[in-house]
């Protein structure tokens, strides 16, 4: 369990927002299958204080699709900090700061990882969200580093979002340079762990019950998240959950359970969006189920 101000997470399983895939069909049908806590698509802090309609998409909900957090980006305080405001007026129950997307139209903004070179200023977009907020718990997602797979530059970013009042840090044991490839370093998570005394969530190549356990012994964190191995894949989080808690774990569905399934993402995607855009989703999620699949 992780106790963040108000916010308890009882499963300790997490899953990361993820650009063009955790939309509101993707959380409503991972809830069906166990999913706790998500977080929206990224958001930029700049259109969503301009008021930019594609973030009015970005950040459709329902009831149902709680307890949930968004997080935001950019590289101006004002921006981050009337952002953070808006997102707890919104009602959402959680915000996370982005400074792990390695996209190279974010870094070259300054924002994302690239702030991982910049602690000063990494600071005071702290500071300007945590006096925007007034109730929830905010949090901070971030790479190892830019080139440095040490884990030092997180540990040093750590501790500033610390000292800056943060209530918890997420780690994803890659840095900017790896982009994706690789292994992420669970080692390098232990040390971003032990510099800092507020949760730390470890993120990164969580595809199994078994990953999650690895996670939790070498790195020492207080939760996990959940990244791309939940696409396609919504029991993912169930078994996760139950290998942290010592049980049994559920076997690897069949093909008629993952065409049902998909199916039913289908007619969720069907029910928020135009049916053309649901159509051009579904070409791309359909590939998440049946990836390794003969």
């Amino acid at each position: 369990m992780i106790q963040l101000k108000n916010l308890k997470i009882r499963s300790g399983v997490i899953q990361s927002p993820m650009a063009g895939c955790t939309d509101l069909a993707f959380r409503l049908l991972s809830r069906e299958y166990g999913m706790e806590f998500c977080f929206l698509e990224m958001v930029s802090a700049e259109a969503l204080v301009r008021g930019n309609k594609g973030t009015d998409q970005l950040m459709k909900t329902v009831p149902e699709d709680r307890p949930l957090g968004a997080q935001i980006m950019g590289c101006r305080p004002e921006a981050m900090g009337e952002a953070a405001r808006m997102v707890e007026e919104l009602g959402y129950g959680l915000l996370d700061i982005n400074l792990g997307c390695p996209a190279p139209k974010i870094y070259g903004l300054g924002a994302g990882s690239a702030l991982l070179n910049h602690p000063n200023e990494a600071r005071q977009i702290f500071r300007a969200v945590i006096k925007a907020i007034q109730k929830i718990p905010v949090t901070v997602k971030m790479r190892l580093g830019v080139q440095d797979n040490s884990g030092k530059e997180a540990a040093q970013i750590a501790k500033i979002a610390e000292e800056c009042g943060l209530d918890a840090v997420t780690v994803h044991g890659r840095t900017r340079a790896q982009g994706y490839s690789g292994n992420a370093d669970y080692e390098a998570i232990r040390l971003v762990k032990e510099a800092v005394k507020i949760p730390v969530i470890g993120n990164g190549d969580i595809l199994s019950g078994a990953d999650a356990i690895r996670m939790k012994k070498v790195a020492g964190v207080d939760g996990v998240m959940i990244g791309r191995g939940s696409l396609g894949n919504p029991w993912l989080f169930k078994n996760v959950e139950k290998a942290l808690n010592g049980e049994a774990q559920d076997p690897e569905p069949p093909f008629e359970t993952k065409k049902k399934t998909l199916l039913r993402h289908f007619e969720l995607e069907l029910s928020i969006l135009e049916e053309i855009t649901a159509i051009l989703h579904m070409r791309r999620i359909a590939c998440w189920y049946f990836k390794n699949m003969p």
